[in-house]
């Protein structure tokens, strides 16, 4: 099995040479998209095999984050690019439909296929609950300049832009906050695997004696790069193809891009799940979608007041709708610690449900 992964990476990695070859001849655009998008594919998997390397050598809590980090590397590239060529309203769906990905479509898929090798998998209760909290506070952030204008008679544009730009500032406050609250404060509460439940604790590692593998972090870091790289090509073809499959900037942005830029979460949090790792599983998804909201959301903000393309937080009130149904279904899935199979399709279809109606959406 593990020969016929090994190859099936090998023949994926033959899709990045023909996006890089094929942007430079200038080949159909549709083409060029859909090389890049398939040649993401092998290095997410590059990606999460060396993230588990680490991660047992660092901890699930540190492996979560870096898998969020560079798995959200093709988010943030995709949108810096859309953002400095003014294409805000693609900028801000792909914002919201990787919140929603990550947490309907990559919880998901890592809840099934965990659930499918074993009938009932344990996560860390406590971990959930303070990274719902804090789900629920990315989303009444994103809900405040909508209420804002729905509650006023008339109202500046620019006053919703001050307010996103305070927002965004306190966003990344409360971010770097939950990092040394997980990395270095509560690191115990994210490292011993204390799930709640009357069992039988883990064994605790002292990560700080171990030593990081350097294999792991050099394949890491050059997949990454590669990554950024591909990730510029699919974004250089996009607005053709969007024009060519006839698809709307909000069925794209909400649903198409995060498919390709969400590769590596999603193929992480399955074989971390299928390896019975799902509190790492569960920390790549959540960990994603909070990385999203309060990290790149403010600093694409920030961005766009340095390069006069005002960006704020007023989203489409059908992105904030779907958001809230995606963090209103994880919490309520995450409440008691356990995952089975069917609660991985509860969240597959919600998702489905999610897509067809942006799909549909004029």
């Amino acid at each position: 099995m593990k020969f016929d992964k090994q190859r099936l990476v090998l023949i994926t990695l033959v899709f990045i040479p023909g996006a890089f070859i094929g942007y430079q001849l200038h080949w159909n655009p549709l083409i060029v998209f859909i090389f890049a998008g398939l040649g993401i594919i092998p290095l997410a998997s590059i990606i999460a095999s060396a993230t588990e390397s680490i991660s047992d050598n660092v901890g699930y809590g540190v492996g979560g984050l870096l898998n969020a980090t560079f798995g959200n590397a093709t988010e943030m590239i995709i949108a810096l690019v859309a953002l400095k060529s003014g294409l805000v309203d693609i900028v801000k769906a792909s914002i919201s439909g990787t919140i929603v990905a990550n947490l309907l479509l990559a919880m998901g898929l890592a809840i099934f296929s965990g659930g499918l090798k074993y009938r009932e998998q344990v996560f860390n209760r406590k971990v959930a609950r303070i990274n719902a909290s804090s789900l629920n506070l990315a989303l009444v952030v994103m809900l405040a300049p909508a209420a804002i204008r729905a509650t006023s008679t008339t109202i500046d544009t620019r006053l919703l832009d001050d307010f996103s730009l305070i927002a965004s500032l306190l966003l990344l406050t409360f971010y770097g906050l939950t990092l040394v609250f997980s990395m270095k404060t509560h690191r115990g509460l994210y490292e011993t695997g204390d799930t709640g439940q009357e069992q039988q604790p883990r064994v605790v590692i002292d990560y700080d004696e171990t030593k990081i593998p350097f294999r792991p972090v050099v394949s890491l870091l050059v997949a990454s790069i590669i990554l950024m790289l591909v990730s510029e090509i699919l974004v250089s073809s996009l607005e053709v193809t969007i024009k060519e499959l006839h698809f709307s900037p909000l069925f794209t942005g909400v649903i198409l891009i995060p498919l390709f830029g969400g590769a590596v979460e999603y193929l992480a949090a399955i074989k971390f799940a299928r390896a019975d790792k799902i509190d790492l599983a569960i920390a790549v998804a959540t960990g994603s979608s909070l990385q999203i909201a309060m990290f790149v959301a403010p600093l694409l903000v920030i961005f766009g007041c340095f390069w006069n393309q005002p960006m704020n937080l007023d989203f489409n009130p059908f992105e904030l709708l779907a958001i809230s149904v995606a963090v209103f279904i994880t919490n309520s899935i995450s409440n008691d610690g356990r995952s089975n199979w069917l609660e991985g399709v509860l969240l597959l279809m919600a998702y489905l449900i999610i897509g067809s109606a942006f799909y549909f959406h004029p």
